[in-house]
């Protein structure tokens, strides 16, 4: 069976975080539309994106830097979590939630990162 970028559990797991932040980002206020919400939206996008993208190019160490970028996205995507926190766009609960969820995706990643190395090394 061909593997694709879809079938990467980091990428699903990034995906899923992609949607809560999405959800909970339509609640902010509609000034933040074209701030936090933006910023907070394309970073959660640029980690699934530096994935699917990194995977795409079958190279093993060009594949570890675009989850490299894909790392920084995400967190800077929670970075802009404690932004919406510290500005009572979300409760604590919420908060925690979705930055559990982010650390999650990281460790994932991380052992992604791990395993494409391994492999460059083997090579």
């Amino acid at each position: 069976m061909k593997r694709r970028f879809e079938d990467l559990q980091c990428w699903q797991m990034a995906r899923d975080y992609r949607k809560a932040i999405h959800k909970i980002a339509r609640s902010f206020p509609k000034e933040e539309l074209f701030g936090l919400t933006s910023q907070l939206r394309r970073a959660a996008c640029s980690v699934t994106a530096n994935i699917a993208e990194g995977y795409g190019r079958y190279g093993f160490q060009e594949a570890v830097q675009f989850c490299l970028v894909a790392r920084g996205s995400l967190n800077e995507s929670l970075d802009q979590l404690y932004v919406a926190l510290d500005e009572g766009y979300m409760s604590q609960a919420t908060f925690e939630s979705l930055y559990e969820h982010g650390r999650q995706v990281e460790r994932v990643l991380n052992g992604y990162i791990a395993h494409l190395r391994r492999q460059s090394e083997a090579c």
